[in-house]
């Protein structure tokens, strides 16, 4: 599975390719869908670009970008998107249209009572384990790991050089649960790209787009979503042929 990740929490500092409104971001998701994404995770934004999880704005988003896409489409539950859990839980059992699945970062305040609610609505799951975290700790003695669509392991090292490694230990750390379930392996920033070719070698999911790098593998700035989910595929064939 290639996911494109549209936009997430970058603004309009980090350029005009970052998608922010519900248009830009159904426009960027046909385009990468056309280029070769089968899953879609965006941040839905305010109107003055803050990410959020208020109900009509998550409707907003949903609705625009499911009519340009048929492939799921999940948002962000994070915790800077509504900082105080009992109002980001009430916001989001106030959702009146549903995402496919929504990413969930297990070591934030309130992560079980916000997956337990998101299973309860019938959306899938992403159980976001960060490295440098106590999240796969937490995961390990979780009641809902049987629950969850699948474990995104993202790595926070955005080093080109040390990032692979991180990833090899976050994988490590999570354990048991990676033969319980799809796992989606991505890094971000510097450390996008070699985290991508390591999934690509141990066949695992991954993801790619303008919340995890604004740049291509050559160091270039991306032109869009699309483009970064073109390269990504390529990237990740190379190295799955080199295994």
């Amino acid at each position: 599975m290639m996911q494109v990740c549209l936009n997430g929490p970058r603004g309009a500092a980090d350029g005009a390719t970052v998608p922010l409104t519900p248009q830009a971001m159904a426009d960027a998701a046909a385009e990468a869908v056309a280029a070769g994404a089968t899953d879609i995770h965006v941040h839905p934004k305010t109107p003055c670009g803050r990410d959020t999880v208020s109900p009509r704005v998550v409707a907003e988003t949903l609705e625009a970008l499911r009519a340009r896409v048929t492939v799921p489409v999940g948002v962000t539950t994070g915790a800077w998107a509504e900082p105080d859990p009992s109002a980001r839980l009430a916001r989001i059992r106030d959702w009146t249209v549903l995402p496919d699945h929504a990413s969930v970062n297990w070591h934030e305040p309130g992560a079980e009572e916000v997956a337990a609610a998101l299973i309860d609505l019938g959306v899938g799951v992403e159980a976001g384990i960060w490295s440098g975290t106590d999240g796969a700790a937490r995961f390990a003695v979780s009641p809902l790991r049987p629950e969850v669509l699948r474990v995104l392991a993202e790595v926070t090292d955005t080093s080109p050089e040390t990032a692979e490694n991180t990833a090899r230990m976050l994988l490590t750390e999570l354990g048991p649960a990676l033969s319980r379930g799809p796992v989606l392996l991505h890094g971000e920033d510097g450390g996008a790209w070699p985290v991508l070719r390591l999934a690509g070698r141990l066949g695992l999911a991954t993801r790619i787009g303008l919340e995890d790098t604004l740049l291509l593998p050559d160091g270039d700035r991306a032109l869009s979503n699309a483009q970064l989910v073109d390269r990504g595929l390529s990237q990740y064939g190379s190295a799955r042929r080199s295994s």
